[in-house]
């Protein structure tokens, strides 16, 4: 078989379609970059894996830092592997600079919170601030962590709604981690009594209610007067309680009910 002769017939149906810089671009060229880059798309995938389930399975690295790296490899094997392709086709990076400086600023604008959210999304599975599982409050929402992704986290709320957060929120905003030190946290409870209660009384009789409730007894249950004015007694009630278990506001009302039934049954009146 005579292979320039065919190469030869081959050639009189390819068309040239435009070029970037001094490279002619062809429909057979554009066949074998996309042939190409499925390929290295491929490996990339399967490369990736490979560093998930071999080298990174026999380390003590936490599962989100596990999951960031190997989206870094991931894109690093694209990035290298398509620079490797162009430059293997002729085509010299150089040449797309121009285009890239004319598209650079529309995109820009337009990719700026994706790209802020993917990074931001990089920060948090690598410094792990929040950890799937974890009860979090951000911005006024409360809830679970039930997956971190590239680009925007799922916190579910008590009501079983989930909430879809961008990753930059948890750069750019104030977060409130419930088990970020350990699973109990404190919850103050404001009591405001009238003027002339007995205040050791109303200590016996909160402490005994909080028996009954979802707190925890070590850390114990202390009453403390905050504030004094000739109209109202400032009291807190704090408690203890699972951070992880429970949800800020289901502790809060039950110790509000047992508030008010116990102080209420003794004949303990309440300030304005």
């Amino acid at each position: 078989m005579d292979f320039a002769a065919l190469r030869h017939s081959l050639d009189a149906y390819d068309y040239h379609l435009f070029a970037v810089g001094q490279t002619e671009v062809t429909v057979s060229a554009l066949v074998k970059l996309a042939i190409s880059a499925a390929v290295l798309y491929f490996i990339a995938g399967r490369f990736s894996r490979w560093t998930l389930n071999r080298l990174l399975a026999h380390t003590k690295m936490p599962a989100g830092q596990k999951l960031a790296t190997v989206g870094l490899v991931h894109y690093a094997v694209l990035v290298i592997g398509g620079m490797l392709i162009l430059q293997n086709a002729g085509i010299q990076l150089t040449a797309f600079t121009i285009v890239a400086s004319a598209l650079g600023v529309g995109v820009g604008f337009g990719l700026q919170n994706i790209i802020s959210n993917f990074i931001s999304g990089l920060i948090v599975l690598l410094e792990r601030p929040i950890e799937v599982g974890d009860r979090i409050e951000i911005n006024g929402v409360e809830g679970v962590v039930t997956e971190v992704g590239a680009r925007r986290t799922t916190v579910v709320t008590p009501d079983r709604i989930a909430i879809l957060v961008p990753n930059q929120s948890f750069i750019t905003s104030n977060v409130t981690n419930y088990v970020y030190l350990q699973r109990t946290v404190r919850l103050r409870v404001p009591i405001v009594l009238a003027p002339g209660q007995d205040v050791r009384q109303v200590e016996r009789l909160l402490l005994d209610a909080t028996k009954t409730l979802d707190v925890e007894a070590d850390p114990a249950p202390q009453v403390a007067i905050v504030n004094m004015t000739a109209t109202a007694l400032g009291m807190e009630l704090w408690v203890w309680y699972d951070g992880q278990r429970f949800a800020k506001a289901d502790v809060l009302s039950q110790v509000y009910f047992a508030v008010v039934d116990v102080l209420g049954t003794n004949g303990i009146r309440m300030g304005a």
